[in-house]
């Protein structure tokens, strides 16, 4: 009698006893083991599982085998392991956190578990199939749980991601020994809060959208408080469903109310949008995006979330550059919190992981070529009090001794972006475009945190206006905090050293961590789920790859 272990499941087909006609346990094993061991070391190549289910692990898949000596992991001699059956009711949940079912041969496991269970003598080489579609499944569901489904760097080369490593072959090999295949899967997933905050509301939006919707309200002219308009039921009856405002409380449908003006603040600030009460065009989107688009943008930024370092440090710096934020985390709590201005589209700010180690006051700024030719040329030409009031020199060539040269012995009007053989450096002072202090975690962007004297653009509600670094509104709070723990830098010694105009290198006492992230869906410290508007194209980007089929087969798993 072959028959599986059973244990609960959904499938209960998976563990109804299956009557089969097998060799001898010891006999009918030896022969699983040497059909495994053919079908890996045979392999031009890759692995295919009939009539064409791919291998994509095949290299981790060998490695594990090879460790075992190729003893199966899931079939014996007498029956299939209840293992199995714990792996598919984990699959089967792999929509909470975004991920797909069909990636990790879902159904051609139940088609062969099928036919495993309706042959009285099941030929040997199925059951082969079977035990390696269970491996493979398993690794790479463990993979893309560890470091994501979407290698970030493939799709987008403005984003470096540090991602968690795992021996997945081991980690396996640990599950089956101790009896916890899902345990250990679910061990994997990332375990910040952030990330379970994001998976449960995840559950909340899907529950949302397969309900009924109110339907979109139309365009039309700005709505403003106090204002009676037809439209207004249709943005009622949408904050109502989302849970603004109760759905039982008697109110004019026609009328903009104090109590719907207030819901629509609180939805504007949850959407990013300027709060004030006011339902223009970018607002109305907002109110016009379903539950549905909302549940796939939070399926977009849990892939995000698995690209992370599992660690990113009991005190690190974390700006979110489609917020427009930067926070400083310790122990998972906020404690400084500021707006930033982030890169232009065509400038787009990078994503990457890195530590501050020093900052300097009273930065000069190396004009890089690019910004030299396209930004600052075009000013020289049309002021030609523009370098000697913003306090740039004009070097002739790059090296260190270069001594600077008088700008109106030059003629600028034969100058070009393909003709500039001149560096520029704006030294210290009030003009400065680093302002008073610039925070540097060395990096291959040459991206950096930095004060601005543009101060006013941080009134705005979106703030792409840089070049690609990311201008601070409180930077001396974020120097005090930086050199915290360092007597001979204290606040007063910081802004004094800032007063003096002179150039000074500071070094951190302890290395700070620094995460340049892009969240367009998160949840904040009270609970609220936040959604931000996908500023440079890369929700678009991640959705048309998450939406493609799995890794190449043979691709090695780490």
């Amino acid at each position: 009698m072959f028959r599986p272990r059973a244990k609960p499941s959904l499938f209960l087909w998976i563990a109804l006893s299956i009557s089969l006609i097998v060799p001898g346990p010891g006999r009918s094993q030896d022969l699983l083991r040497e059909q495994l061991r053919h079908r890996l070391e045979e392999a031009a190549g890759q692995v295919v599982v009939a009539p064409d289910e791919p291998v994509h692990t095949r290299e981790t898949t060998l490695r594990f085998y090879r460790a075992r000596v190729y003893e199966p992991a899931w079939v014996s001699g007498q029956e299939i392991s209840g293992k199995a059956t714990d792996l598919i009711t984990s699959i089967e949940r792999a929509g909470d956190d975004g991920l797909r079912p069909g990636d990790y041969h879902f159904e051609a496991i139940q088609v062969l578990l099928r036919r495993a269970g309706g042959s009285g003598d099941p030929d040997p080489s199925l059951l082969v199939d079977l035990e390696l579609l269970l491996t493979d499944a398993w690794l790479l569901y463990a993979a893309h749980r560890v470091s994501g489904r979407i290698n970030p760097e493939t799709i987008d080369a403005e984003w470096v991601a540090t991602r968690r490593e795992v021996d997945v072959a081991a980690a396996l090999e640990k599950a089956i020994a101790a009896d916890r295949v899902a345990e250990v899967l679910d061990d994997l997933l990332p375990g910040a809060p952030g990330y379970q905050s994001l998976r449960s509301a995840l559950a909340r939006y899907r529950l949302m959208a397969s309900r009924e919707w109110p339907a979109r309200v139309p365009e039309g002219d700005k709505i403003h408080p106090g204002e009676r308009e037809t439209r207004i039921a249709g943005v009622r009856a949408i904050l109502e469903a989302w849970g603004e405002i109760p759905a039982d409380k008697p109110a004019d449908p026609d009328s903009y109310d104090p109590d719907l003006e207030k819901a629509v603040r609180r939805f504007q600030a949850r959407h990013g949008l300027d709060p004030d009460g006011v339902i223009g065009p970018k607002t109305l989107e907002a109110l016009n995006t379903s539950p549905g688009r909302r549940a796939r943008q939070i399926v977009l930024n849990l892939e995000r979330w698995r690209w992370l370092p599992q660690d990113l440090g009991a005190r690190h710096v974390r700006v979110n550059i489609a917020d427009f934020r930067l926070d400083v985390v310790e122990e998972a709590h906020v404690v400084l919190a500021t707006p930033v201005i982030v890169g232009r589209d065509y400038r787009r700010t990078p994503v990457f992981s890195a530590s501050m180690t020093y900052l300097v006051l009273n930065p000069t700024w190396e004009v890089p070529h690019q910004l030299a030719v396209q930004d600052v040329l075009p000013q020289i030409r049309k002021d030609p009090d523009y370098i000697a009031r913003l306090r740039f020199q004009v070097l002739p060539g790059w090296g260190a001794g270069e001594a600077p040269v008088d700008p109106s012995g030059i003629d600028w009007s034969e100058l070009s972006p393909r003709n500039f053989p001149y560096r520029l450096r704006q030294l210290p002072g009030p003009a400065n475009a680093l302002g008073r202090v610039k925070f540097m975690f060395p990096n291959r962007f040459s991206v950096y945190l930095h004060d601005t004297p543009s101060k006013d653009l941080f009134r705005k509600t979106e703030r792409a206006f840089s070049s690609g670094c990311i201008r601070v509104e409180r930077p001396v709070d974020l120097a005090a905090y930086s050199l915290a723990g360092d007597p001979a830098w204290p606040r007063p010694a910081i802004e004094a050293a800032m007063d003096s105009g002179e150039e000074r290198t500071v070094r951190l006492p302890v290395p700070l961590p620094v995460h340049l992230l892009y969240w367009t869906a998160w949840v904040d410290e009270d609970g609220t789920v936040q959604f931000r508007r996908d500023i440079y194209g890369r929700d678009a980007r991640l959705d048309e790859a998450f939406r493609e089929d799995p890794p190449e087969p043979g691709e090695v798993v780490p």
